[in-house]
């Protein structure tokens, strides 16, 4: 019954007006950047984010650019790549892959806007903690004056995010014992320890792991979908095309495949695409935060580099592994990630099964602790920079771990379902920020890319424009 009761209003929340939403905001805000994250410049994002990855970067912050990132990528990239994708070519059929690279390409800008207003809005804690700091709810009181609203949003968001991670927690256990024997009890145990070990350690141990667990488990992945590709590269074209053709005309049953409106297409495209990288939801407001960089747009690079790797890279890999060894035709009734099992396993064999396996406990461990990170900022915004916010957050993190650990079984329908709600009412949030922001958003970037940029270009010294000197206890 509960589970019913959310999926229903999983179902109206993602409706079609959501759609119209992500994909309006999205091509609005791209057009008014002049697509600047989108198809130009994308040399400069490039040289940003990846070409700077161990670079420690200039300016005031507490952790670099790409440690930021990677603790924003470990909500990103994660079962979403793999469950999430296969859920969606299930439901929406392979057109639902154009959907999702356009609201990933267009997701960009939204990403950018986030980071943008999280570097503007930051405070700096230097009594409990030391630490740049931001999210939604910093935003609502630093931004709109909303104080009570932002207390009250800063609740919602740390009581009810660890339960978002059950379905973390579900992923690890079932991958585990599918592809090795693992016993939940003794998976559950192991993800318990090592996550709260790693988030003891506060966000430079976070980052510090997140910065080499990240990337390591992103490439071996891309590399063991292009090894499926290889395999099948005279499929390729085809696949791409039907792709292409399912996006606008519905697809046909065929096999053990049910068939897929276009309606059905956008929507799973664009859900689940959101889902995958988190563009418009506010996530990158918090994890960019505490980014060093000499100007807030810089850092908003990320939300290209970000989007990139995980929807246009990662997620594609998924699909096309899907599609070419054609098991949403051949396996009906198999979903989720234990479908892009079955499709290594057909390429690869056992070693297939092992290797997702292992993917999925990794991607869905560090997503827990990325999580951690967002639902802790929202403890440090409650307590303020006092020595009750210290003890409030070594006792969150017992609090966070225990939906984790102890509620593990729940029903997956009903944890995907809620993870939706939240996710839909994260969006309108960070939507409303984003339009009543608008005039700040575009000052900064019109700043960075008329006036600081080309003064560094012309071998210049400007001024880096940083925030966060904000006393928030004496706000308080």
């Amino acid at each position: 019954m509960v589970s019913d009761f959310l999926t229903n209003v999983s179902d109206f929340m993602w409706g079609t007006w959501m759609t119209v939403l992500l994909l309006g905001m999205g091509i609005s805000l791209s057009a008014l950047f002049g697509f600047r994250y989108n198809f130009r410049n994308v040399r400069f994002h490039f040289r940003n984010t990846f070409g700077k990855m161990f670079q420690s970067g200039t300016g005031a912050g507490t952790v670099s650019g790409f440690a930021a990132a990677c603790t924003a990528m470990a909500n990103t990239i994660g079962v979403g790549n793999i469950g999430g994708v296969a859920s969606a070519v299930v439901a929406g059929g392979p057109g639902a892959v154009f959907w999702m690279w356009v609201s990933g390409l267009f997701g960009m800008s939204a990403k950018a806007c986030e980071i943008i207003l999280g570097q503007r809005f930051r405070v700096k804690y230097s009594e409990s903690m030391d630490e740049y700091m931001c999210d939604r709810s910093f935003v609502m009181k630093n931004a709109l004056g909303w104080k009570k609203g932002a207390l009250v949003l800063a609740a919602a968001c740390f009581l009810l995010g660890p339960w978002t991670c059950c379905v973390q927690t579900e992923s690890v256990t079932s991958s585990l014992l599918e592809g090795f024997g693992v016993r939940p009890i003794v998976s559950v145990a192991a993800l318990g320890l090592t996550c709260f070990l790693t988030i003891f350690g506060g966000l430079k141990r976070i980052a510090s792991v997140m910065e080499k667990v990240i990337p390591v488990m992103a490439a071996l992945y891309i590399l063991g979908g292009l090894g499926i590709l290889l395999t099948h590269i005279t499929a390729v074209p085809g696949a791409i095309a039907l792709i292409a053709k399912s996006a606008f005309t519905p697809t046909a049953a065929v096999g053990g495949f049910a068939g897929a409106t276009v309606r059905d297409a956008i929507r799973y495209g664009v859900a689940r695409g959101l889902y995958s990288n988190d563009a418009g939801t506010g996530y990158g407001i918090i994890a960019h935060a505490s980014a060093k960089t000499d100007h807030p747009v810089r850092q908003s690079s990320w939300g290209w580099g970000e989007v990139f790797l995980d929807t246009i890279v990662i997620c594609s890999v998924t699909a096309l592994s899907l599609i070419l060894t054609n098991v949403y035709i051949d396996y009906p009734g198999v979903d989720s990630a234990r479908l892009t099992t079955v499709a290594y396993k057909t390429a690869y064999g056992a070693f297939g099964g092992w290797f997702i396996s292992a993917a999925i406990a990794v991607f869905a461990w560090t997503t827990i602790i990325g999580m951690y990170y967002s639902c802790e900022k929202s403890v440090n915004y409650a307590f303020g920079d006092s020595p009750a916010n210290k003890i409030a957050t070594r006792v969150y993190m017992v609090y966070y771990m225990l939906p984790c650990v102890l509620f593990y079984n729940i029903e997956a329908a009903s944890l995907w379902a809620m993870t939706d709600i939240l996710s839909a009412v994260y969006i309108l949030i960070t939507a409303l920020f984003i339009v009543t922001q608008r005039r700040e958003i575009f000052r900064l970037f019109h700043d960075f890319w008329e006036r600081y940029l080309p003064a560094l270009e012309r071998g210049e010294h400007p001024e880096p424009v940083s925030y966060g000197t904000i006393d928030e206890k004496a706000e308080r």
